[in-house]
């Protein structure tokens, strides 16, 4: 017997109503403290103790199959003719049927046994669950289904009965194999990760299962090969193809110290890898698991529909018995009015209605997943579908994040003496701005000669000093001197440059200008968003007013506030959410943690392999690819779009079909192909969010 907190992966789930069906039933078992059957990802989450035959058996009414989740994904998919044989038969028995129709009449008894055959091979499963459902007074499509059927059997319209079998359960088949094809995304994604992986012990190389691989194993990985566990380059040098986990098309160079992710292909060189995460917590192990319970969380527009569902079923069951006992009581042929009310009972089945929001959640997480976006759930992938206003954090987002120089200006004519004593002072610093500074001059090849530093010291906010050759040398922003800086200066700081000074006490040897530089993709993307109805976009930044103001104009953003600090960027979103309504922002993951989580939905950016960012960001932007922003919101757009159009089309054709019962129009097979015709347009519908990309 399994322990507490069990997790098994189920076969043959035909509907969603069937889920919470064997869902319930699981509950009923002995020992089984609560349970959550996924129909998303057909996964069964037991609290308890229960037999995997006493699961099984709770199925039985939909021939569920249960297995483990590692048993499950070495499984070999059953044919078509294997997994339908039974809706083939029954296919085979009606079309029979017809033939003794033509050669004998339709009341002959062999047409009447063919169909009757029929009818009871395709619907076996059927009149299991739904007879347990009416013991239970639990009206779902099964339901309605089994009491249609029988119906038409006792007023003798044994062809209409078999027909209404045959085409509901081809509707299922085509229910199972597109929602089959929408969970084909993160299927994809388990299944890019080798079983095993060469691993070097003891001085001893040797095949190994994921599972036996501990962190500090040393992983050898030949050209071509995908990488089976993430871990860091120890030796070797080569590109990395990381699509499956970032969405990047072009291969990331990497070297020693460089992190890898499992599931992605070692192109060109040899690798020696140290693990460093067991297979269960790798970058690829998370976005699985996250994005299974994604796809199972319900959106707001499915919690509504499945709301409607269950006031709507009732009434369809009224509206059925109305049309079948009202009109014979004026006078109307019971026959015709009962066959009415069957009909009535058929086109009612809410299964188009039903699957209509979560086929489309399912295939839009699905593929944002396999593009590099991790949306952490419907609610999310909605709420995005409806933001107005998007915050950026402005370092490492819309920026770089790492400052360049710019711009340099000589005070002097002795450049040598200016570059060099400059260098001396910014090669003790730690400071980002200092790097930046010695970057540029090793870069650009300045010549430089050793100068010693005496009695170096930092002054706070405002740069560092040292005594070179007998005198005090400055270095940091122009309110560190007296003297005020030139029109040049000006000219750098106006046009959102950050400047630092170089001198002593009686004068400015040199101006350096820095600017941390918008990504090249930033005013495009910008621009995008603009165009997908994002109406306000902002910049919050802890930089001077100068320098975000010429960086909103050069990206055309709508408005910027500058010298934020985290908390003053905290409280920005939420006076916008009071005032204005919903707002998006998106940052580093890390940095800006309150203001993300305050958000509507917080989007984290470059977030393969950052634990924090996966666990707290609403949508996750796994590689550092700002272009995957614009992808996700018209994805989202396209999601909500979607969903309306589902739920529109479900309910309207079948107002529509219970029009005809006006006329008395409405047959069994109108009924069932408007019922399994809206299943199959609703998820045909939904499968088309796979196209964007």
């Amino acid at each position: 017997m399994p322990s507490s907190q069990q997790t098994y992966r189920v076969e043959g789930v035909s509907c969603a109503n069937c889920a919470k069906t064997f869902e319930n039933n699981v509950k009923r078992i002995k020992g089984v403290d609560n349970a959550e059957v996924n129909f998303a990802t057909l996964k069964v989450d037991i609290d308890g103790k229960a037999s995997i035959s006493d699961i099984e058996k709770a199925g039985s009414f939909d021939n569920i199959k249960v297995v483990t989740e590692n048993d499950n994904a070495n499984q070999a998919k059953e044919p078509f003719w294997v997994r339908y044989d039974r809706i083939i038969f029954s296919a085979l028995l009606v079309v029979l049927g017809f033939a003794a129709t033509f050669t004998f009449g339709s009341s002959h008894y062999l047409t009447t046994i063919l169909f009757g055959l029929a009818a009871l091979v395709g619907g076996i499963t059927l009149f299991k669950a739904g007879l347990i459902n009416l013991t239970r007074l639990r009206f779902d499509m099964k339901t309605l289904m089994t009491i249609a059927v029988i119906g038409a059997i006792l007023i003798g319209e044994w062809r209409e009965a078999a027909i209404v079998v045959i085409l509901f359960a081809i509707s299922e088949a085509l229910e199972s194999y597109s929602m089959d094809k929408a969970r084909a995304s993160i299927r994809s994604l388990m299944k890019i990760s080798p079983k095993k992986a060469l691993i070097r012990r003891n001085g001893t190389d040797q095949i190994i299962a994921i599972e036996d691989i501990v962190i500090g194993d040393l992983m050898l990985v030949k050209p071509g090969e995908r990488i089976a566990m993430d871990g860091r380059v120890i030796d070797g040098f080569s590109a990395i193809n990381q699509a499956s986990i970032t969405g990047e098309s072009i291969p990331v160079e990497k070297s020693a110290n460089d992190e890898v992710f499992a599931g992605t292909i070692n192109q060109d060189g040899y690798l020696e890898i140290e693990v460093t995460k067991k297979a269960e917590d790798t970058t690829i192990a998370k976005i699985v698991h996250l994005v299974e319970e994604a796809q199972g969380e319900r959106a707001p527009s499915q919690a509504f529909v499945d709301r409607f569902a269950a006031y709507y079923t009732p009434v369809i069951i009224a509206i059925a018995i109305l049309v079948a006992v009202i009109p014979p009581l004026f006078g109307g042929a019971w026959s015709v009015w009962v066959y009415q009310g069957l009909a009535v009972l058929v086109v009612g089945c809410p299964c188009a209605l039903v699957i209509s929001t979560p086929v489309a959640i399912v295939t839009a997480i699905g593929n944002a997943a396999r593009n590099g976006v991790l949306i952490k759930g419907g609610i999310y992938l909605e709420q995005m579908g409806r933001i107005k206003s998007i915050a950026f954090d402005k370092t490492g987002t819309l920026t770089n994040g790492t400052p360049k120089v710019t711009d340099v200006y000589y005070f002097t004519d002795n450049r040598e003496k200016a570059i060099n004593y400059l260098n001396a002072l910014e090669t003790k610093s730690n400071h980002p701005l200092a790097k930046a500074i010695v970057d540029y001059i090793s870069d650009e090849k300045i010549n430089t000669s050793k100068v010693d530093v005496e009695h170096f010291t930092t002054i706070k906010g405002k740069g560092i000093q040292g005594e070179i050759n007998g005198e005090m040398i400055y270095a940091g922003s122009p309110n560190l001197f007296d003297q005020l800086p030139n029109e040049e200066v000006n000219n750098f700081q106006e046009s959102g440059k950050t400047v630092m000074l170089c001198g002593t006490n009686d004068e400015i040897l040199v101006a350096i200008a820095l600017r941390d530089e918008p990504r090249k993709e930033s005013k495009q993307i910008i621009k995008q968003l603009h165009k997908l109805g994002i109406n306000h976009t902002y910049m919050l930044t802890g930089d001077h007013a100068q320098t975000a103001v010429a960086l909103k104009e050069d990206l055309e953003i709508t408005d910027v506030k500058a010298g934020l600090l985290p908390k003053d960027k905290l409280d920005f979103i939420k006076k916008h959410q009071d005032k204005h309504g919903d707002i998006a922002m998106i940052g580093d993951g890390i940095n800006d943690t309150p203001a993300l989580a305050a958000s509507t939905v917080g989007v984290a950016m470059g977030s393969a392999g950052t634990d924090s960012a996966l666990e707290t960001a609403d949508i996750a932007l796994m590689g550092d690819d700002l272009e995957k922003l614009p992808f996700t919101v018209k994805l989202s757009r396209r999601t909500l779009s979607i969903i309306k159009q589902n739920v529109s089309f479900a309910i309207g054709i079948k107002v529509l079909a219970l029009l005809l019962v006006i006329p008395g129009w409405l047959t069994l097979w109108i009924a069932i192909f408007a019922d399994m015709g809206a299943t199959l347009l609703v998820t045909l519908n939904a499968l088309r969010l796979l196209k964007i990309r």
